[in-house]
């Protein structure tokens, strides 16, 4: 059976409270991701900070006030939140604080049921308390794409990615935000964009490296850096 650790992002894009909503939003565009949790000093995850939430930001750009007759039937308590979201600054102004999250255990079937009962696109994996990954829907899709849900994952195949996950870890060049990785019987699926053919290559050779590898299935596009915001 799979499982998140299984599956999961390790090298997780986050922020701190007081990051302020441009910078958030300049990651979101850099790395082509939709949203990133918001982390404090002990790396626990007190809210999520989406696409959705700074679209509301935007709205202060041009901001027209409420109708009167909409605000008279608005509950206040949403009318402030409303208010927090569209003229923040930082991070914890516009997050969502409510974050449903798992831990490495849990069975990506039961992610998945998660992801759509609360209409979300990630969540973040906790040990203790504290991040260590995150899963979203493209991760399930790649994991479906590999392996059916109600197999058992072979030791090996957990170790391979474990090590694999490590020795890209230590390459300046790597980008794992970007990469996913997947082992299904000593085979490796790369998952995922990068910027040059080099990069691509390098990350193919560190798989074919690993002990116990029998292939590697390379799903990896490349994409052209767009200018930072």
């Amino acid at each position: 059976m799979l499982v998140a650790a299984d599956v999961m992002t390790t090298d997780v894009i986050s922020v701190s409270p007081e990051t302020l909503v441009q910078d958030v939003a300049k990651l979101l565009y850099k790395h082509r991701i939709s949203g990133l949790p918001v982390v404090d000093d002990e790396e626990r995850v007190i809210g999520i900070v989406s696409e959705g939430d700074l679209i509301r930001h935007v709205e202060a750009i041009g901001e027209q006030r409420r109708s009167w007759w909409l605000a008279l039937f608005s509950d206040e308590t949403a009318l402030a939140r409303d208010y927090a979201k569209i003229h923040g600054r930082t991070a914890r102004d516009v997050m969502t604080p409510k974050v449903i999250a798992v831990d490495e255990a849990t069975p990506v079937a039961e992610i998945a049921m998660l992801l759509e009962r609360h209409r979300i696109k990630r969540v973040p994996v906790l040990s203790e308390g504290k991040l260590i990954g995150i899963v979203t829907r493209s991760n399930l899709i790649q994991a479906l794409a590999t392996a059916d849900v109600h197999e058992t994952v072979d030791t090996g195949d957990s170790t391979i990615r474990e090590q694999l996950i490590k020795e890209l870890k230590a390459q300046p060049w790597a980008r794992l935000a970007m990469v996913n990785v997947a082992v299904k019987d000593g085979i490796v699926h790369l998952f995922g964009l990068v910027r040059t053919d080099e990069e691509r290559n390098a990350i193919r050779i560190a798989a074919k490296n690993i002990s116990g590898v029998k292939g590697v299935e390379d799903h990896i596009k490349r994409w052209k850096p767009m200018n930072d915001l």
